[in-house]
């Protein structure tokens, strides 16, 4: 739920997308609003993603969807990832949602980033709001000679690097990896070609059009954005495998955290304001709606 279009890194198989564009909260919402009528009413529950740092609008639209529906079978899900990393989680998990419940899928929103490098190399990080600085980077971001490489998955850092350092990452997805790139400034890439590449040693990178919000998240035009994710066939279903799911008291889906997403149900307390709607004779009741 944002203006992030697919990586196509995983074929046809793709989240559906909502920009969220309009001239009011009603506008913004409202094609997301029919989607998630279609897929209620067909039987199937809608996990709807969307950037921790630009939510008001979407988590307005998925409780208005909710409250309009009086369904507990659309789930708001906050990620706190760059716009290339979500775009590519978002598609994962459509591509997962038909072999998993519901609930497993909005558990892999989290899951998933684990397994990932993402983040993106930066000429300064004076505008950068969605990571942890320290006021000597910001600093920093005024000599010639210094640039930044930033993180926001497995976990979110960011650190100097100077023209004599030598890159060493943070985490190294299974091999083989493969190597996903953007950038709005291609002749800046200099610096990162002869670092990154060679710290992650992919056996195939990708470049791929600028994501339309990658400035709004790193806070400046001269950013390179990456994701490193491994390239290995068993890669998803190994990160669906480190899941450990429990039955929600209230709902019945799979959750490894609280409250449940779907009900928002807490522990053995009830949900505090659930609306449940019944599945239809016939309707699928093991597929779910991956969106974003």
């Amino acid at each position: 739920m944002a203006d992030i279009p697919s990586t196509g890194h995983v074929g046809e198989t793709g989240a559906r997308r909502f920009a969220m564009t309009g001239d009011d909260v009603g506008a913004r919402s409202a094609a997301f609003v029919v989607f998630a009528k279609e897929e209620v009413r067909a039987g199937r529950r809608v996990v709807a993603l969307y950037p921790a740092w630009q939510s008001t609008d979407a988590r307005k639209a998925v409780d208005f969807a909710r409250a309009a529906l009086r369904t507990d079978h659309i789930a708001g899900i906050s990620v706190d990832l760059s716009p290339l990393a979500l775009s590519l989680i978002a598609d994962q998990l459509a591509y997962l949602s038909p072999y998993l419940p519901p609930g497993m899928v909005a558990a892999l929103s989290a899951e998933l980033p684990k397994h990932l490098l993402a983040g993106a190399w930066l000429r300064t990080v004076s505008g950068l709001s969605t990571l942890p600085t320290s006021l000597r980077q910001h600093m920093g971001s005024y000599a010639p000679a210094v640039s930044f490489l930033a993180y926001c998955a497995p976990s979110a850092r960011v650190g100097r690097l100077r023209p004599s350092d030598a890159v060493s990452v943070p985490f190294r997805p299974v091999q083989p990896v493969q190597l996903l790139y953007s950038t709005p400034d291609p002749s800046i890439t200099r610096v990162f070609d002869e670092n990154l590449p060679q710290a992650i040693q992919p056996v195939a990178t990708r470049t791929l059009p600028v994501q339309p919000l990658g400035s709004t998240y790193w806070g400046t035009h001269k950013y390179v954005e990456f994701v490193a994710l491994s390239a290995h066939p068993q890669a998803l279903a190994y990160a669906a495998g480190a899941l450990r799911a429990t039955e929600c008291a209230w709902c019945g889906e799979p959750v490894t955290a609280s409250p449940c997403p779907f009900c928002r149900g807490v522990g053995g307390e009830a949900p505090t304001a659930a609306h449940h709607t019944g599945t239809p004779t016939g309707a699928p009741t093991s597929t779910s709606s991956s969106w974003r």
